[in-house]
């Protein structure tokens, strides 16, 4: 018979989503002492700065924990440049994404003193690393194996050490499996979990689009965080190996294009009339400016006009006037990203 031990503690991936936060309920009241580790990145799906940590420190204090959270950006733009497990189907490089995060648990556990983690993952929820063969090798070269409870599926899966040693009630634990999200919302109306955001751990870099304006940082030696900063802001052309340009949509990526200038960058816009702002980031010669302010005229309502008075300045300098033509539909198609 396996004899229950005091004072176990688990440290626990919290998202803020409703999977992690059901796996952390379900342990916690088995009477484990939860330590709760968060991740966020600049590929997070939140549309809100911050709003991944906050969830996650919500959840949390919901529960009557602390979060320690962890950006990992810095360390996962090297993963993305060239991934050992490859790419999902777009940009995202799953199994060596979630191998980087549970080495870094598995550190902390260390400082903490945990026995084990704990993980909201669903077998079969997501394709590329959540099916038995990745799991396996996540938890091999995280040097993690046995040591990972995942609550949900438990019951579908080999035996954790956590459940071998008695820490936790295997027979507590849950069966779990697929995309479907019916049981995890009857499983929330139970435990009275309530106010939970999308589903967790969504990730920017599957989409086409985003992706496809990773893959050009990357391809063009790019992937640095004062570029992967503007990923998220406005419509995005590459004019050569150096060069982009990035034109806002609205007047709230004004001011987030504006913000993230950076010494040596150039910004334009129409001249005492409205339309979008335009960042010019690499080679600054004429031939380039005339682009910048050309697509910052076929952005706004002058797009017919012959052309127009555009103000090219930066953080540094004052403004200057200079006269362009609108770019051609041809062009921009040609080098949109």
């Amino acid at each position: 018979m396996v004899t229950r031990q005091k004072n176990i503690k688990a440290v626990a991936l919290l998202s803020g989503g409703l999977d992690s936060r059901l796996a952390v309920r379900i342990v916690k009241e088995q009477g484990i002492e939860i330590i709760i580790l968060s991740f966020v990145s600049a590929f997070c799906t939140c549309t809100v700065k911050g709003s991944c940590r906050l969830e996650a420190q919500k959840a949390a204090e919901e529960m009557g924990l602390e979060a320690k959270v962890i950006n990992s950006t810095l360390d996962f733009l090297e993963i993305i440049k060239k991934p050992k497990h490859g790419y999902g189907s777009g940009m995202n490089p799953c199994i060596d994404c979630r191998i980087l995060m549970f080495k870094k648990a598995r550190e902390y556990m260390d400082q903490v003193g945990a026995f084990f983690l704990v993980t909201g993952e669903v077998l079969g929820q997501r394709p590329m690393s959540q099916h038995l063969n990745s799991m396996r090798l996540i938890e091999k070269e995280a040097g993690l194996e046995g040591l990972i409870l995942r609550p949900l599926s438990a019951k579908l899966l080999k035996e954790s050490i956590p459940e071998q040693k008695g820490w936790v009630d295997r027979a507590k634990l849950m069966a779990i499996k697929g995309r479907s999200r019916k049981p995890q919302f009857a499983l929330a109306e139970l435990l009275e979990i309530k106010d939970f955001p999308c589903p967790a751990g969504g990730c920017l870099l599957t989409g086409k689009e985003f992706a496809g304006k990773v893959k050009d940082l990357v391809v063009h030696d790019g992937l640095i965080m004062s570029n992967v900063l503007l990923l998220k802001t406005g419509r995005h052309f590459r004019l050569d190996k150096r060069t982009k340009v990035i034109v806002s949509r609205d007047e709230q990526e004004n001011e987030k294009l504006l913000s993230l200038a950076k010494e040596g960058d150039l910004l334009f816009e129409l001249n005492e009339k409205a339309g979008p702002l335009v960042l010019l980031r690499g080679e600054t010669r004429n031939g380039n400016r005339k682009i910048a302010a050309g697509l910052a005229i076929y952005y706004s309502k002058f797009k017919d006009s012959e052309n127009e008075e555009v103000k090219v300045f930066n953080r540094e300098t004052a403004a200057e006037i200079m006269r362009a033509r609108p770019a051609v539909r041809s062009f921009v198609d040609q080098v949109k990203i």
